[in-house]
């Protein structure tokens, strides 16, 4: 096996500028800050439903309906939950049909305006739904998901335009490591949410969404203002021309780009030019290109399971062991650092490799035993972490390398010829499918497993192991109690 020669004597990093370098970390914490939104909701359902529920569980304290019933919307926490589940699967399917869409809208308009209007306008959105209508005590399930719905729209701008920005600044060549590394976005982004939510969530979860709201359209102005969409727009050569320089094998066949840069190199505004000149790939012809159906549908199966993880993992711990909210929004940051680790070293081996498959093939296999392992994690917050990190390894990686170097990779193929406008719309179709699959996991029916976690949600001994004892002292009906010690004793 050759050491490819990227990775020699400090190559890759001789080839990039200071402007790759900002590109690089405006894209970065771009898309960090529009997952960083949808952590939020992920970190404060358990807010979230009490606020939607009566305020008094307690059984002793009877109050009239009408009291609670103009300013809640559940009359049990199992159906806020329920309800809540139903926001992620609207918010999931409406986001892959605005992933489709985006990335066509990408390849023919500004990415620039596309990504800082979507980031705007989605901090606009998460405002009203999670603290304006909460200072207004204004709840309504069809405004929460027609609000939910628009999110999902706005917020499938991100990706393809963050990636195709950076396909457009980085070459094949070291490609798995870049993009490996840049692709923890996502996890950082997470790991910001949480951070976040647990810092103000002791002020109400209402400002929680206010901070991240605010932050994310900070963001949006300053992509506006500062990020670069491509080399051309500073009069740089674009990598077409680089990798026609260094005779690489695998380039794009695009011919002229050369010559168009030679003929003009001092030039800023040559934007609106090249962007006249380049006739962008149709959507079909991007489904029809060799490995996007094959890597769409295998992320698919795979961001079922990663989105998972995402919208329920807090509160599957603070459910399931009893912990705090803040504390089991805290502790769910390691599945998003196994990810950071597993997504940059896998990537790198990957290029080293030169052959992205097989490494993708054996993280997944790996993926089988880590979920195994966490799902008979005991009640330590240390073994959860460490098993969570390894789950979070094998499954975030492949998941960060399919959604980002690979996505660019199909992008740029050989068969592309006279159109470099492509990788929004892949990128597009790659994470919409990925994205269909994720929402048809949350669509599925409650589990026995999640009853008992409803039963222990309305007991006396809170998140604690039930036993015989503890279901007679309980508010669970007399006629379902063989039901649920059947589970547990099974």
């Amino acid at each position: 096996m050759a050491w490819p020669n990227i990775f020699q004597r400090g190559a890759l990093l001789s080839q990039f500028s200071h402007h790759h370098v900002v590109v690089f970390l405006l894209t970065f914490f771009s898309y960090s800050l529009l997952h960083a939104s949808r952590k939020t909701f992920s970190n404060v359902k358990v807010s979230i439903s009490k606020q939607w529920t009566p305020s008094a569980f307690n059984k002793s304290i009877e109050l009239p309906v009408e009291i609670w019933s103009s300013n809640h919307l559940f009359p049990s926490a199992e159906e806020a939950t329920l309800f809540l589940g139903t926001l992620d699967t609207i918010f999931l399917f409406s986001y892959a049909v605005g992933l489709f869409i985006s990335g066509i809208v990408g390849d023919r308009l500004n990415l620039r305006w596309v990504l800082s209007f979507g980031m705007c306008s989605s901090a606009l959105v998460v405002f009203v739904f999670g603290t304006l209508t909460e200072w207004l005590h204004f709840y309504n399930k069809g405004l929460y998901c027609s609000l939910w719905i628009v999110n999902g729209l706005l917020q499938s701008s991100g990706w393809p335009c963050v990636v195709a920005v950076m396909g457009n600044w980085f070459g094949k060549a070291g490609r798995g490591v870049v993009f490996g590394l840049w692709s923890a976005c996502a996890s950082v982004g997470n790991i910001l949410g949480a951070c976040l939510a647990s810092s103000v969530l002791q002020y109400g979860y209402e400002y929680a969404f206010l901070v991240t709201a605010a932050v994310q359209f900070a963001g949006g102005i300053i992509i506006f203002f500062g990020l670069l969409v491509s080399p051309e727009e500073i009069g740089l050569p674009g990598i077409e021309a680089e990798e026609n320089f260094e005779d690489d094998s695998h380039r794009p066949l695009i011919s002229g780009a050369e010559n168009e840069d030679d003929a003009e190199p001092n030039y800023s505004i040559q934007e609106d030019k090249t962007i006249t000149q380049v006739k962008a790939i149709s959507f079909y012809q991007a489904c029809c290109l060799p490995g996007v159906i094959a890597y769409s549908l295998a992320y698919a199966c795979l961001k079922l399971v990663n989105y998972s993880f995402f919208f329920w993992l807090p509160f599957y711990l603070s459910n399931n062991f009893g912990w705090k909210e803040a504390e089991a929004d805290k502790l769910s940051i390691w599945y998003d650092v196994g990810g950071i680790i597993g997504g940059t070293l896998q990537g790198f081996i990957s290029d080293v490799l030169q052959k992205r498959a097989p490494v993708l093939a054996l993280s997944l296999l790996l993926a089988v035993g880590s979920l195994v392992g966490y799902s008979r994690s005991p009640n330590d917050k240390s073994i959860n972490a460490l098993l969570m990190a390894v789950t979070g390894f094998f499954i975030g990686g492949p998941s960060n390398m399919i959604s980002s170097a690979i996505s660019a990779d199909l992008g740029r193929q050989e068969l592309i010829q006279g159109s470099t406008e492509a990788l929004a719309t892949v990128t597009g179709i790659v994470d919409g499918t990925g994205s269909i699959g994720a929402a048809v996991g949350q669509m599925r029916k409650q589990t026995p497993r999640q009853k008992v976690t409803d039963c222990w949600s309305h007991s006396n001994a809170w998140g604690e192991l039930i036993r015989k004892e503890d279901l007679r002292t309980t508010d669970v009906p007399r006629e379902t109690r063989g039901e649920y010690l059947h589970i547990i004793y099974f």
